[in-house]
This record gives structure tokens, C-alpha cells and sequence, in this order.
């Protein structure tokens, strides 16, 4: 009986509270989200939000290029 006064349903969410977003790939650079589904978050089903979360990694990837620097003036 204890166990059901504390349960808590929470929203599973990845938010890490580093709420950029990048402005050519319009995803976070916290979580990964789009700026569509972190507006959309709390209305998924819990299936819905576990099926974009499991997307996430593969997204971190467009986040890694980079766009210059000394690295790219140094060859």
C-alpha cells in the first residue's frame, strides 16, 4: 500500500535543463528534441515519447559538424 501512496506517474522526458536550439538543425542541444516535440511533449502518449526517445542518439551526430575553426585553417 505504501508503494501506490508514492508512485508517481511522471513524464518521461530527456530534458537535461540546456535548452538551446541549434539554428540550422532546429533541434535542442540538450535533449535533441525538435522545437516541435518539446512543444507537443506533454500531450504524447507514453508510447509516443518513448518511441522519440529512442531516436534521440542517432540525432547527436548533426550536432558534431563542425563549421570551421583553427582545425580547418591549420591543414
Amino acid at each position: 500500500m505504501a508503494d501506490e501512496i508514492w508512485r508517481r506517474d511522471e513524464v518521461s522526458s530527456p530534458c537535461v535543463n540546456i535548452c538551446v536550439v541549434h539554428p540550422v538543425e532546429r533541434i535542442c542541444a540538450g535533449c535533441l528534441r525538435s522545437v516541435d516535440e518539446i512543444t507537443m511533449w506533454a500531450k504524447l502518449s507514453e508510447e509516443e515519447r518513448q518511441t522519440i526517445m529512442a531516436e534521440l542518439p542517432e540525432r547527436a551526430p548533426r550536432l558534431k559538424k563542425r563549421r570551421g575553426g583553427r582545425a580547418s585553417r591549420v591543414a
